[in-house]
């Protein structure tokens, strides 16, 4: 895999013989389609994980840097991968997601076991482009997981919609031949003790129930105890106002169960269903005022639980192994509740809980049926064609989001009169067709194309192509370019959806003549669209390896909170409407260095490093930021196998400077702190695994050895790019106990 962690095999093209045939058949090991006398070709998904912007961690990598609860804290240890906000705003700064090559967490498109999650979607999107949510990296227990691929630029385009950044695909432990399963505790204790704690109990199993039934189940209870109000106290806006929010504590519970069902040796059948429910442990939080409430001190001392959600996931999946290729299909239902306190619609008091009693839901509903088939030819050269179909429908009904009065500034033209709608939905229908084409033994072509038909903003083409060439046996050039989309989502395109301002939050151009300002959801909006190019080298030898990468997306449409006034209210309430901005640009490089110390390959002592430097990653108009990250990150591993029972680990990740927006959301100039940027610093960490029998296995270590903690030293405006906690120094253990 790429690094920190040892690469997956950088074969481009697999041997093939010159008898032709279009017979075909599915490994079962590794799903490779087979000619009939010769392995020739893996599909065009096979191939593009093996393009240049693609990572595998493996639950190998996952044991020797354990996440405390989610997914994204080693996930972010990938090149091009940062945890970022959706914009440069900062609000919800502690609430980061994965972002992949700059291009945010909304055009981050997360997966579990292929198929998309989206209760993030669940959350409203306040003007600034930021939802109060955690993502959706968290929804599989750690001790779950298989494997994580992390496909970023053009091998992503294939997913369609959310995926112009990329692809984040947790791969969940399959079913097994024979009984198997373990049982895990986890603790994680800061040295601050202002940093919230972490306690996790987590099963999982798996084996034959029959000769032609298995199962695999797993279950997991977490807490992460919240950040003390008092951490960021030292950049408190005045006294008595509330500190900057920490971080908030979650707690988990999640249980999962699949039953596989051979029908034949050429039909499998997969019945899986989920239940989660992750709640919040609140910290302070709030998305504008910077001084707070009594009211939101108080939730927070109290360590009060002020949204939870619940997900509930049900699929039926039919893999077919036939004589002319291989199938799939695959039915899938989502289901998400998100309750929370009431919390302001408007101005100053939006995104800020109001109540100690009230809560309100939103219901998000998606269904999806996607189906394709894979067939090996032989047209001129042997090739593997896939085709395949995806129907998705969303549903969302989120009445409080719906409910921000037009008493002050009267009725709005496009909004429902009276009580508004609080539905809203969405279809698309998409086309889909790649081929993975072995032009000779050494160059491998995978052209693509994707139609996606949206009931709201219309069609949309995106065209593929990828391409590697082995130069020699240990040196490969590999490229590609791809035009990628993301349809707006149910609250831009919805008119119900109104933000209120009764003056300070207009547009500084534009300010309030007495009636305040509107800013509505807009149904005529285009889709965003990123033509993503790549073009790197890679080396692969007896454990050496080395790669780079450049990488360039041209991005248009980014939809934000209108700055151009669109029309009035009858008492001159001006209004703005959600808008697509013109163009954007993303651009920068990735690479990696593996050196093996010891061993054949290393595989007693390996020295494993990555890196990613960011060129450009700012609206080409304003040259806002599109987000807040690093301007570079390196990050680097020690992986030594002493003997076969201990292992240990040393790993190093440096951030490099962080610039902040120039603008203030209303679009005037920031001035003063809120220009301060956030210097570089490194985090080390130390891991030891000792598998002391068949049974029992330990694992302790110390994350951020040298206590490089760093502050959050704002809310809203002021921090410039110190939008977050870098948590100290703490120490972790966990025992597993393997049946």
């Amino acid at each position: 895999m790429q690094p920190c962690f040892k690469l997956s095999s950088l074969t481009l093209a697999m041997l093939m013989a010159s008898a032709p045939s279009a017979f075909a058949a599915e490994d079962a090991e590794d799903g490779r389609v087979q000619l009939q006398d010769a392995v020739v070709l893996g599909t065009a998904a096979d191939e593009l994980k093996q393009a240049p912007g693609v990572s595998i961690i493996t639950a190998e990598d996952i044991k020797k840097r354990p996440p405390v609860n989610d997914l994204s804290e080693i996930i972010r240890k990938m090149p091009g991968v940062n945890l970022t906000g959706n914009s440069a705003s900062g609000q919800y700064g502690n609430n980061r997601q994965i972002d992949l090559r700059g291009m945010g967490p909304e055009n981050t498109l997360i997966l579990i076991d292929g198929k998309p999650v989206s209760s993030r979607n669940s959350v409203r999107m306040g003007r600034s482009g930021e939802r109060n949510t955690r993502g959706d990296t968290n929804w599989v227990p750690v001790e779950a997981v298989e494997r994580v691929e992390v496909l970023r630029g053009p091998a992503a385009a294939r997913y369609g919609s959310g995926a112009a950044g990329g692809v984040v695909n947790i791969i969940t432990k399959a079913p097994t031949t024979k009984h198997s399963g373990s049982v895990t505790a986890y603790t994680n204790v800061p040295e601050d003790s202002a940093e919230g704690d972490t306690r996790r109990l987590g099963f999982n199993a798996a084996g034959p129930l029959t000769e032609a039934l298995s199962y695999r189940v797993y279950g997991n209870l977490n807490r992460t105890d919240a950040d003390d109000l008092s951490l960021n106290e030292d950049f408190v806006s005045a006294p008595g106002a509330t500190p900057p929010a920490g971080r908030e504590g979650v707690r988990n519970k999640d249980m999962n169960g699949l039953l596989r069902w051979d029908l034949d040796p050429q039909q499998t059948l997969e019945f899986e269903g989920g239940f989660s429910r992750q709640g919040n442990i609140y910290a302070g939080d709030r998305a504008v005022s910077a001084a707070g409430t009594p009211l939101l001190s108080g939730l927070a001392e109290d360590g009060e639980e002020t949204n939870i959600m619940y997900r509930q996931s049900a699929s039926v999946t039919h893999r077919g192994d036939w004589d002319f290729g291989t199938s799939q299909v695959v039915a899938s239902y989502e289901n998400t509740r998100n309750r929370r306190l009431n919390e302001g619609l408007a101005g100053g008091p939006e995104g800020s809980i109001n109540t100690t009693s009230e809560m309100a839901t939103s219901e998000l509903k998606s269904y999806r049926l996607a189906g394709e088939v894979n067939l090996p030819l032989q047209l001129g050269f042997a090739q593997v064609l896939t085709i395949g179909s995806e129907v998705t429908r969303d549903e969302l009904d989120d009445p409080y989001s719906m409910s921000q009065s037009t008493g002050f500034g009267g009725s709005v033209p496009g909004a429902d009169t009276g009580t508004r709608s609080s539905e809203s939905e969405a279809d698309n229908y998409a086309l889909f067709i790649e081929d993975n084409i072995e032009i000779d033994s050494r160059w491998i072509v995978t052209p693509g194309l994707r139609l996606d038909h949206h009931s709201q903003f219309g069609s949309n083409w995106s065209p593929s192509l990828n391409s590697s060439y082995k130069l020699t046996d240990h040196l490969t050039l590999k490229g590609g370019v791809a035009r990628a989309f993301k349809a707006p989502n149910l609250y831009q395109s919805n008119p119900n959806y109104l933000y209120f301002t009764m003056g300070n939050g207009c547009p500084v151009d534009l300010p309030s003549l007495g009636n305040g300002c509107y800013v509505q959801g807009n149904d005529s909006l285009e889709a965003e669209t990123s033509l993503n190019k790549e073009l790197g080298l890679a080396f692969d030898k007896a454990g050496w390896g080395a790669g780079l990468t450049y990488f360039h997306n041209d991005y248009k449409n980014k939809i934000t909170a209108g700055m151009d006034q669109v029309g009035l209210t009858g008492v001159n309430g001006r209004i703005f409407q959600w808008e697509n901005a013109p163009k954007a640009v993303v651009a920068g490089w990735e690479g990696f260095f593996n050196v093996p110390l010891l061993g054949t390959e290393g595989e007693i002592l390996s020295w494993n490093n990555n890196f990613t430097y960011m060129i450009e990653n700012h609206n080409k108009e304003t040259r806002e930021p599109l987000s807040v990250i690093p301007e570079y990150t390196l990050n680097s591993m020690l992986d030594w196998s002493v003997n076969q029972s201990l292992d240990l680990s040393l790993s190093m990740t440096h951030y490099g400077e962080q610039e902040p927006r120039k603008l203030t959301t209303q679009g005037g100039q920031a001035e003063g702190d809120a220009l301060r940027t956030r210097g570089g610093y490194t985090v080390f960490g130390v891991t030891a695994n000792y598998q002391l029998n068949d049974t029992w296995s330990f694992s302790t270590g110390v994350s951020n050895l040298f206590d490089k903690q760093l502050y959050r030293e704002a809310n809203s405006g002021g921090e410039g790019a110190n939008t977050y906690n870098e948590p100290g120094r703490a120490y972790f253990a966990s025992v597993t106990a393997g049946f």
